[in-house]
């Protein structure tokens, strides 16, 4: 009979942890995974100066994540592991980079999203993998193929 009832006693107790573990209402969750099917552009700061028209040489800082979906923060932001930045770090100078916009020097993504900022702005794009390294990837697998990625761009210089 004590048998009987430690095991109805197991089972009752598992039925509840199991129930416990199902609650809708869990503080935990882990977000579904957002593809990302087209550019977005935000800007975090209007600049005031002289604006990025195609044909213009660009000097920016930036710095580059792939995407991930899961690492959502309370900002929004989708950062996975940083594969480049221009601003450098305790062992690496900065070195801003410079581009002619419209002239296929960059990945489409940076084409079209730094287009119409202006001096001193800084703007965040996520660009879809079509429009940045696609199937192919890029630095020996530190883009995956078919990476959705997010830039922080700051924009230094038009000329």
């Amino acid at each position: 009979m004590m048998n009987s009832t430690m095991q109805i006693i197991a089972v009752l107790i598992t039925a509840v942890t199991l129930c416990a573990c199902d609650r809708q209402d869990s503080p935990v969750s882990i977000p579904a995974q957002t593809p990302v099917t087209q550019l977005s552009v935000q800007d975090i700061q209007i600049g005031k100066g002289a604006e990025a028209v195609a044909g213009s040489h660009v000097t920016v800082h930036y710095t580059g994540w792939l995407y991930d979906s899961n690492a959502a923060s309370s900002a929004g932001r989708f950062h996975g592991k940083q594969f480049d930045s221009s601003r450098g770090d305790d062992n690496n100078p900065a070195q801003p980079f410079r581009f002619v916009l419209g002239a296929n020097q960059v990945i489409p993504g940076w084409d079209k999203g730094v287009l119409g900022m202006k001096v001193g702005g800084k703007r965040v794009l996520i660009v879809p993998s079509d429009l940045a390294y696609g199937k192919n990837g890029a630095g020996h697998g530190l883009i995956p193929r078919n990476a959705p990625l997010i830039f922080e761009i700051e924009l230094l210089a038009v000329k």
